[in-house]
């Protein structure tokens, strides 16, 4: 698909190769030492559409004044987009464009539709993105809510970048927690028939916990009553597990994550591959034997200490079921890389999985871990721990059922994932300018009710070989359709830095900017060649609100 701007950025590195070139003709630098050249957009309008850093790289080599070497290269600029070149500070290459190209955003958005923005450069990669995996052993909370959007937003857009995308979701249905998990039931379960049962000091107390208790009562009845405590265990694990499985997925379905992969812990084990990663990091030399427990060693890979593979009872732990999850990932199912999106208390354990991939021979570059930052729910100026509906922790269908699935999946990936974030309860509801999710869906809701007016009365879109967008001249118009073209520049870089907030930002930017140019500039009642130039500018925006949204999978509603 096109890329205006990635077409602009690569016009000015070819044009600064070819000036470079002639620079070094006149025996000002040496060709020889050209750095790779990088095109950025100032933060300050008044240092021009883009700029190039590449004299004060090329001056680091050479000892030389980089102004000078700015002002040689800048004489030679041959862009033909390029309307005037500067050089500021002590090297910066500045360029001011010509406006008119520009005019080229709207026909190109218009023509591409849901496919403007998405390009190719993944070129297929196979990658896998894992998150939210919340323990079965009960309801998702406000971490797993900002992880299930910030993670189903980075599968997004890697998607619309080429990349071949696989979404998982871990159950740790096995180890100590399922344990614990098993023996609190059982003791509900026992108290349900009057018999003293005590639920052990590492389980699970929640109102959850008695509800499965009484729903496997209610179908098994006494069945399990005097059954071996191992065997009453096991069923009533069996049951609460399926049950609250179902109850993760209908409620992720919901916030609209649905993913191409369940995959269990205890498949790990019931296949061997626990076992077998054991069995190769003992045969490497990557192991040895301490107390009684086979450790693993991790600071010889970079880790911060070692770490228990096998506890002296001879239960492996959770990090040798990781491990295997991961060869798993890369070796056995061809990943090119995995991104897994973690809690905010999990820095330990992305050292810990980067030790062992060197340990097995796996670059541990194509491992990225994103560790999210808190979330602190607020209403007005106080924190909010419980739920009004249950008066229990709010988990994550409190939330959708209190401010939707759109606002909450809009908040949450406002901010990057490091940064901690305080999320609104009474602003995410509101109707209003000040709710940003609001004000990114009214620009769209009016650009739908403008084209059904426009329609009432009898006006069609041209074909956009017909449209004059050059009578769009005014200041707002511009910088509108500079903003469109930026749309396929910034999938880009959310795809490549993994930072789908940069969508959400854009479209915020971009609904102001629409806002202002609606405020500004009349569509209804303009000469017809001006109407139809802004009606098809409209039209532009409304797409790329649309393809940003769905990238977010947050609705674009057509009335509000």
């Amino acid at each position: 698909m096109k890329n205006l701007i990635m077409e602009i950025k690569n016009g000015l590195v070819n044009s600064i190769k070819r000036a470079v070139n002639k620079a070094a003709f006149d025996g000002v630098i040496s060709s020889d030492e050209v750095p790779e050249i990088e095109i950025e957009v100032p933060r300050d309008k008044n240092f021009g559409d883009f700029s190039t850093n590449v004299a004060m790289r090329i001056a680091s080599v050479l000892k030389k004044n980089p102004r000078h070497i700015a002002e040689a290269i800048a004489k030679y600029i041959d862009e033909e987009k390029v309307e005037k070149v500067d050089v500021a500070g002590p090297g910066f290459i500045n360029f001011y464009l010509k406006r008119d190209w520009v005019y080229d955003v709207v026909p190109v958005i218009l023509k591409e539709g849901p496919d403007y923005g998405r390009c190719d450069i993944g070129k297929g990669e196979k990658v896998q993105v894992e998150y939210v995996s919340a323990n079965p052993t009960g309801p998702m909370h406000m971490g797993n809510a900002r992880g299930g959007a910030i993670g189903d937003a980075i599968a997004s857009v890697l998607e619309a970048t080429g990349h071949d995308v696989t979404r998982e979701f871990y159950i740790n249905d096995a180890g100590n927690q399922i344990e614990n998990f098993a023996l609190s039931l059982e003791a509900r379960y026992l108290e349900l028939f009057g018999r003293p049962a005590q639920i052990p000091e590492n389980g699970y107390h929640g109102e959850d916990i008695v509800e499965r208790a009484k729903e496997f009562k209610d179908m098994f009845g006494d069945r399990y009553l005097d059954a071996p405590p191992e065997e009453r265990r096991k069923a009533l694990c069996d049951y609460a597990l399926k049950k609250n499985v179902q109850k993760l997925k209908s409620d992720l379905e919901a916030y609209g994550i649905n993913y191409d992969v369940w995959f269990s812990e205890q498949s790990l084990y019931d296949s061997g591959k626990v076992d077998d990663v054991i069995k190769t990091l003992k045969a490497n030399g990557s192991t040895y034997e301490k107390d009684g427990a086979l450790w693993f060693k991790a600071s010889e890979y970079g880790a911060p200490k070692d770490e228990v593979l096998v506890r002296s009872n001879g239960i492996p732990t959770y990090l040798a079921s990781d491990i295997a999850y991961h060869r798993d990932k890369f070796v056995d199912r061809g990943f090119e890389r995995v991104i897994t999106v973690l809690g905010a208390d999990h820095h330990g354990h992305m050292a810990r999985m980067h030790a062992a991939m060197k340990a097995l021979g796996i670059d541990p570059g194509r491992l990225k871990f994103i560790i999210l930052q808190l979330v602190r729910l607020v209403r007005g100026k106080e924190v909010v721990k419980m739920s009004k509906r249950t008066g229990k922790a709010i988990s994550l269908i409190d939330l959708i059922d209190e401010v939707g699935k759109d606002a909450a999946r809009f908040f949450f990936t406002m901010r990057s994932a490091d940064s901690q974030m305080d999320f609104d309860l009474d602003l995410a509801v509101e109707k209003s300018n000040d709710n940003p999710v609001y004000y990114v869906q009214y620009a769209h809701a009016r650009i739908c009710s403008m084209e059904s007016i426009l329609k009432q009365e009898g006006v069609e879109l041209e074909s956009v070989e017909k449209i004059d967008f050059s009578l769009l001249k005014q200041e707002v118009e511009w910088e509108l359709m500079r903003k469109l073209a930026d749309y396929p520049e910034e999938v880009v870089l959310a795809a490549q830095n993994l930072e789908p907030h940069r969508i959400t930002r854009y479209l915020l930017d971009l609904a102001g900017l629409f806002h202002n140019f609606y405020n500004t500039c009349r569509v209804k009642g303009e000469e017809q060649p001006l109407l139809q130039a802004r009606f098809a500018l409209a039209l532009a925006v409304k797409t790329v609100i649309k393809n940003g949204l769905d990238l977010l999978k947050i609705t674009a509603p057509e009335r509000m």
